[in-house]
């Protein structure tokens, strides 16, 4: 498929980020109350050093930092991140918010307690790259918390099909379906590069809001989207 994953949307869209009149980004955060009921039964946020990579906006990284987390985050749109720095200030927050790619962490080695990376796998040009700089900065014994979308026809029409062209929930092009990540492929990876423990849940829309905006939560198959979380080897 041509114009796919089209990242300029994260800027173009950067200025309303939060303010609620794109139904694409308010589905980003309706997102993020779900991702927290997988991640916060198995990780302690209070002081901890965390990583949100390809952070966007904000809406994690403000969650995160809302726990305790000593946070830093990432992601490659400059227009999101200045949005983000201008909204995290006017909360009260603080976060380290920078500039950067997956690919090449402007981090120190081993210096993250747990790295998220949400929405953002099935985006990256060298998903093996990223993982090997998680790998890097992640301390012995740290855990990688993500989610991202199967490789499977399923998924293409859900996501691709409905989810930009049908329903609009997302900007048309933002997804390419040959970037999706089958689970099993994600599961190998990790484990070569000293990751166990790996969980992995099937995840998407359960619900409406009141805004007729779709809710998230755990799905019995990982055939669409599944989100889960991996410890590397102390």
């Amino acid at each position: 498929m041509s114009n796919r994953n089209d990242l300029t949307i994260y800027d173009r869209y950067a200025a309303h980020w939060w303010d609620g009149t794109h139904r694409w980004l308010r589905t980003l955060q309706n997102l993020v109350p779900a991702r927290f009921r997988f991640f916060d039964p198995v990780v302690s946020w209070h002081g901890k050093t965390v990583l949100d990579l390809g952070c966007g906006g904000g809406f994690m990284a403000e969650a995160l930092a809302s726990r305790g987390a000593v946070v830093t985050a990432i992601d490659p749109a400059a227009g999101a991140i200045d949005i983000a720095k201008r909204h995290a200030a006017g909360q009260g927050l603080t976060i380290n918010y920078s500039v950067g790619v997956g690919e090449s962490l402007p981090l120190n080695d081993n210096t993250m307690d747990y790295v998220v990376c949400v929405d953002v796998l099935e985006h990256v040009a060298d998903l093996g790259a990223v993982l090997d700089e998680v790998r890097r900065v992640l301390k012995p014994g740290g855990m990688f918390l993500f989610d991202t979308i199967n490789r499977t026809m399923l998924a293409t029409l859900v996501v691709v099909h409905f989810g930009e062209t049908v329903l609009r929930m997302l900007p048309k092009g933002t997804h390419d379906p040959a970037m999706f990540i089958p689970p099993g492929h994600l599961r190998n990876l990790l484990t070569e590069r000293g990751f166990g423990k790996i969980e992995m849940s099937g995840f998407g829309p359960r619900g409406i809001d009141r805004k007729l905006d779709f809710t998230f939560g755990k799905m019995p198959t990982l055939t669409v989207m599944y989100i889960g979380n991996a410890t590397l080897a102390k």
